[in-house]
């Protein structure tokens, strides 16, 4: 399955058997074939038809309307799953304090060693940054071996801080000079790196989203991230263990310069890409959407089951969510192993 994006202004979306066709000027310029789409992301003036909106609802294709200058999502959904049942022991578990403690350890540890891994990858590849990354990589071991003896999301949500603050500072040394990125900020992103990564992030939410939906649960009602008003927690729990894929595709696209500062404009509304950067970024996403898709797919599959099972017994926390990062244990289990040593 595939995914479309439209970034031209003024161009009108019908359906034409199935097909969906391009007009503009009241002109039919392209048509595409709707049986591999999954996703269509759009961007601009465009214009969709009812009769569009109905058939892609129908095939449980879902559209993404990124709004304004800051690409703010807002999301037409497919036909929803129709177990409610999954819903309701959902909103049961949201309250469990003991099952949101062990999904939420589950989320930071794979996160935590995600990056980590990331990392120390890099860091056989990088030998300018080898002492840097080194050194990173111990404070992310020590924090992946306390993860288990918090008692609370609170001082899990604080660990991931600690854990973020060094993962980025081994980042930022990978990431070319011009661009000038010190550190993780947003609302709104203040350099082209920023920018890139709010951008990544905003999809990958969106994936996040769409999934859920799909497979009958309720995006807003999270484990690790608790209610607030209009947040999709538990989108945002699901996507922590993958935005480190965000991050890598970025290093790609700045160090390839297939993205350049200059491809970014900064407005009072923050560090923008713009037209011809976008279309370049959407090209190269595509490949990654896939891989997310599936690793998304997979975690909400093994999140659902789990769900169900602890509607009526409670359901150990490894069944609440595979580790995306259980494979590159090795690396961090030996760096908190060897404390202050070996660099």
């Amino acid at each position: 399955m595939t995914s479309l994006y439209v970034d031209r202004r003024g161009v009108t979306l019908k359906a034409d058997g199935e097909a969906l066709v391009f007009y503009e000027n009241g002109e039919r310029i392209g048509t595409v074939p709707l049986a591999p789409l999954s996703r269509v992301f759009m961007r601009g003036d465009v214009t969709l038809s009812s009769a569009l909106l109905g058939k892609l609802g129908e095939r449980g294709i879902g559209v993404v309307v990124l709004s304004g200058r800051k690409a703010v999502p807002t999301m037409l959904l497919g036909r929803p799953h129709n177990d409610a049942s999954r819903r309701v022991a959902q909103y049961r578990l949201s309250l469990d304090s003991d099952f949101c403690l062990r999904f939420s350890r589950a989320i930071v540890e794979a996160k935590l060693r995600a990056q980590a891994a990331f990392l120390a990858e890099r860091r056989d590849s990088e030998p300018h940054s080898r002492y840097l990354l080194t050194l990173v990589l111990k404070r992310l071991a020590s924090s992946i071996a306390a993860v288990d003896q918090q008692s609370s999301t609170a001082s899990l949500r604080g660990l991931e801080g600690a854990g973020a603050a060094a993962y980025f500072e081994g980042f930022a040394d990978l990431l070319p000079d011009r661009l000038k990125f010190s550190g993780r900020n947003r609302r709104p992103p203040r350099d082209p790196v920023n920018a890139m990564l709010s951008l990544g992030y905003t999809l990958l939410h969106a994936e996040a989203v769409l999934a859920l939906y799909g497979t009958g649960l309720d995006p807003f009602i999270g484990f690790y991230h608790g209610l607030d008003f209009g947040r999709e927690s538990l989108a945002c729990d699901l996507v922590e263990p993958l935005r480190v894929e965000v991050d890598q595709h970025a290093l790609m696209l700045f160090r390839s310069e297939k993205l350049r500062p200059e491809d970014f404009s900064t407005t009072e509304s923050g560090c923008l890409l713009g037209k011809a950067g976008r279309a370049r970024f959407y090209g190269e996403w595509e490949p990654l959407a896939a891989r997310l898709r599936k690793l998304l797919a997979e975690s909400v599959a093994d999140v659902a089951s789990a769900i169900v099972a602890a509607g009526a017994v409670d359901a150990p926390c490894s069944q609440a969510i595979d580790d995306p990062a259980a494979d590159v244990a090795a690396e961090t289990d030996e760096l908190a192993a060897a404390g202050d040593d070996g660099f």
